[in-house]
């Protein structure tokens, strides 16, 4: 095992494996819902950047969440955004059938999800007020990480935002000990571990143009681009990438 000083890219996490055990993603994608409440800072993140974007869009508002996995965080947003009184709709998108299921088995009115790479929705013209992602930056090379953003840009010019875990020594070890409980049967813990490992820290992301890199909460990292941020492209390096949670 590496340290967790510098990125460890050639890990990979087992819920990638597309012949991974069907009962145990199943249980990793449902127990995210959970584990995001807890660590992922998203009702933070939606008090300070959401709601605020929200109150500047002139009639419905539309949330795409990239990379969505089991679909929790943008029924999260959504939910917390209609009980503030705005008119939302949401869209999230995956390449990977899996999680699509597990999001389409709990449904929220005017949350719709689609197999699908950002590359898609750009390509296909779709504009949205504000694109979020959760757990998805790590599982990218720098190519495919350039890809993500600079589509998330073109998608949500007015804002667009990205969280992750950021790596460090204590969340490795907080992390370890903190998922006991909801680790059995799944691959909760195995690849959260991994994750960390293979998670970038705010100096790290601070490096990329026209992003804000912050930490919103313990352990996380926020990637943010709004309207006023300077325009061009995360990198000139072009790739097509596979986003997943």
């Amino acid at each position: 095992m590496t340290g967790l000083a510098a990125r460890d890219e050639r890990l990979r996490e087992l819920m990638d494996d597309p012949d991974c055990d069907p009962v145990r993603l199943r249980r990793t994608l449902e127990r995210f819902a959970v584990v995001n409440r807890l660590v992922s800072g998203w009702g933070t993140v939606y008090r300070t950047r959401v709601r605020p974007a929200l109150r500047a869009v002139a009639g419905p508002a539309r949330i795409v969440d990239i990379g969505c996995g089991g679909g929790d965080v943008l029924r999260g947003l959504v939910a917390r955004a209609r009980r503030d009184g705005f008119e939302v709709t949401g869209l999230g998108i995956d390449p990977d059938e899996r999680g699509l299921a597990v999001s389409r088995a709990t449904a929220l009115p005017g949350v719709d999800y689609r197999a699908a790479h950002s590359s898609d929705l750009v390509a296909a013209g779709e504009r949205f007020d504000i694109a979020v992602s959760n757990h998805v930056l790590h599982h990218l090379d720098a190519r495919e990480l350039a890809t993500v953003l600079d589509d998330s840009a073109a998608l949500a010019p007015s804002l667009a935002l990205h969280s992750d875990i950021a790596r460090s020594r204590l969340a490795y070890a907080a992390y370890a000990v903190g998922i006991t409980p909801l680790a059995p049967g799944s691959f909760l813990r195995t690849d959260g571990l991994r994750s960390i490992r293979r998670s970038r820290t705010v100096a790290e992301l601070a490096t990329l143009p026209g992003w804000d890199a912050s930490a919103p909460v313990p352990f996380r990292v926020l990637l943010t681009r709004s309207a006023s941020a300077p325009t061009g492209p995360a990198s000139t390096a072009p790739a097509t990438a596979t986003p997943r949670r």
